[in-house]
């Protein structure tokens, strides 16, 4: 085991509110780092992805940093920036 997954492991047994709010932060993490891997798969920047979104580079920044509360429709025009579709899955 990492050192970082012994850490957040060890964190979790000790600390109640990290283990809860660990799991939510984690997911918004993961949601703006995918988002980001797309545009960079594209080989875009964040303000042309603004511009073709018809918003603002700071808009795109937070997207991408701070995915806690994006709109559906704002993941769908994400998406389809770059060509792709957006997929939802709800799993067991």
């Amino acid at each position: 085991m990492s050192d970082l997954k012994a850490y957040i492991s060890r964190r979790k047994k000790e600390d109640s509110d990290f283990a809860k709010d660990y799991e939510e932060g984690y997911l918004h993490f993961k949601i703006g780092a995918l988002l980001k891997q797309a545009r960079e798969e594209a080989g875009m920047t964040q303000e042309e992805v603004a511009k073709q979104m018809g918003t603002q580079k700071t808009a795109i920044s937070r997207i991408e940093n701070h995915a806690e509360d994006i709109r559906l429709s704002t993941l769908e025009n994400y998406a389809r920036t770059f060509g792709k579709t957006l997929k939802i899955e709800l799993v067991d």
